[in-house]
């Protein structure tokens, strides 16, 4: 990937934005900063005289994989414009020392070499461009889950070895969940079966993200997994989001793993917006291999999320006269709750409409209004965040607690009842959505706001200024009921 795409490439990856950055914690669960020397990050580096190797190498021998990954969430991890915005912010507010802990995971090889220093992409080489890349991945050795604060997978905590020192000179070491026949490595890195790369350990390092003091879990989706089914039924991460769409559906209906050959690495979930906004990139910059690349994985994030949840509507009458509507939403397919990630951020919401038979609306709630925003007594199925001040926030380095949890666990429901008065006869039509973006509008503004200078959104996107952000349906139902029993 050319340096001036690799600016280009840059996108909204609300899925991993900058949340929690950590230092010792004061009282009780404490960092061990010997052990965690990048603290906040909980990385620990292996160092030897065996560089990191960036992605372009790796795709001379592994091209296939190197295309999967392109214009991926792990390659855009570093450059996303709202990650960047994010740790500019935090930076201000608390200063490099603690949001190093984002950076851990968004650019770990920039992090142990000291090449990132704070937000802005100007200078940096390849490796820290370059995010969460295949040397990071298969970089790594194992992981320290139990002597974090926590005592599991969190805020970065894996062992970073991407090679040994020998009697020769460095050998480059590559860690992958299979045994490699005799000519892995090409002789360019030796070959290491690693249990960890089919495990969700591995991926939790950093989809579970801690408060750096308070330790509160603000991204929560490995323990999500780990107290749901699909964890029951040895279902992983990889098992979802390392295969293609039809595989996912197999995996996620009937609890069983893809073989070997059916692995790809597009780690695709359900950040839709980042896909869109590297097609603009791409085609800004006469890139129409990554305009297309990106747009597949676009259209695979949206079926990923029309797939994932369902909806039963349900009629309640009370002396003979519809009274309520009860909408149930399901999550289906999600092997973590729904949403996922900063729930704090995202929004899943209902859009419900009843009408009599003439088409006379007798409740509605839930539109969006021209300017972006939900109404208030939209419900919507996330979380709300406080400071130590019990006042609402959405900034990580803030949320030391939630005031409420509302997502909806895997295999799981929510129900919703609303009331509405029906008419003396005929039917009532109602239309309910349920609705999905990646933010709320005013957070997505403000992110945006404060991209560093050198994330020029004008001149990589084409944006002057921050459209409403595009909201999918997941999925719709349309059903009548009578308004007399």
């Amino acid at each position: 990937m050319k340096k001036t795409i690799a600016h280009g490439m840059a996108a909204g990856a609300v899925l991993l934005m900058a949340a929690g950055q950590a230092s010792a914690a004061p009282t009780g669960m404490q960092v061990d900063t010997k052990l965690f020397p990048y603290a906040p990050s909980l990385i620990n580096w292996e160092k030897s005289k065996a560089g990191f190797t960036p992605p372009e190498t790796c795709a001379e021998c592994h091209p296939d994989q190197y295309k999967e990954w392109t214009g991926s969430m792990h390659a855009l991890a570093f450059q996303d414009p709202i990650y960047q915005g994010e740790l500019n912010k935090a930076v201000k507010a608390v200063g490099h020392d603690v949001a190093r802990q984002c950076e851990g995971c968004h650019s770990a090889a920039a992090v142990v070499t000291g090449e990132v220093k704070g937000p802005g992409l100007t200078g940096l080489g390849p490796m820290a461009m370059a995010g969460v890349s295949c040397d990071i991945c298969h970089s790594v050795k194992g992981h320290t889950g139990w002597q974090t604060p926590y005592h599991q997978p969190e805020n970065g905590s894996f062992i970073l070895s991407p090679g040994r020192d020998t009697q020769d000179g460095a050998v480059l070491t590559k860690y992958g969940p299979y045994k490699g026949d005799a000519v892995c490595g090409g002789g360019f890195h030796e070959c290491v079966e690693s249990p960890l790369h089919k495990q969700t350990e591995l991926c939790g390092s950093c989809h579970q993200v801690h408060h750096y003091q308070a330790q509160i879990p603000i991204e929560a989706t490995y323990l999500e997994w780990k107290n749901g089914p699909y964890a029951l039924k040895g279902i992983t991460c990889q098992d979802c989001h390392m295969v293609d769409f039809e595989t996912f559906l197999r995996t996620a209906d009937q609890f069983q793993k893809p073989r070997r050959g059916e692995f790809r690495h597009y780690f695709n979930g359900a950040n839709f917006l980042v896909y869109s906004l590297v097609e603009q990139a791409a085609k800004k910059a006469g890139n129409d291999e990554l305009a297309a690349n990106a747009h597949r994985k676009y259209e695979m994030a949206i079926k990923r999320l029309q797939a994932a949840a369902d909806l039963e509507v349900s009629p309640i009458y009370r002396n003979n006269r519809l009274a309520e509507l009860k909408v149930r939403v399901k999550n289906i397919r999600a092997g973590h709750n729904l949403p996922t990630s900063l729930t704090n951020v995202r929004q899943v919401w209902l859009e419900v409409t009843a009408r009599d038979r003439k088409g006379k609306v007798l409740m509605t709630t839930g539109t969006v209004t021209g300017t972006g925003e939900l109404p208030t007594e939209a419900r919507i199925f996330n979380s709300e965040g406080m400071s130590e001040s019990f006042h609402f926030t959405v900034d990580p380095w803030k949320l030391v607690a939630f005031s409420r949890h509302d997502s909806i666990p895997p295999r799981g429901y929510k129900d919703v009842y609303y009331g509405l008065t029906a008419p003396e006869g005929g039917e009532v039509s109602v239309e309910v959505k349920l609705r999905y973006r990646q933010a709320d509008q005013q957070v997505a503004e403000a992110l945006l706001a404060a991209v560093p200078a050198d994330v020029d959104l004008e001149k990589i996107y084409g944006l002057k200024k921050v459209p409403a952000l595009p909201v999918v349906d997941m999925v719709e139902r349309k059903v009548s009921f009578s308004a007399r029993k």
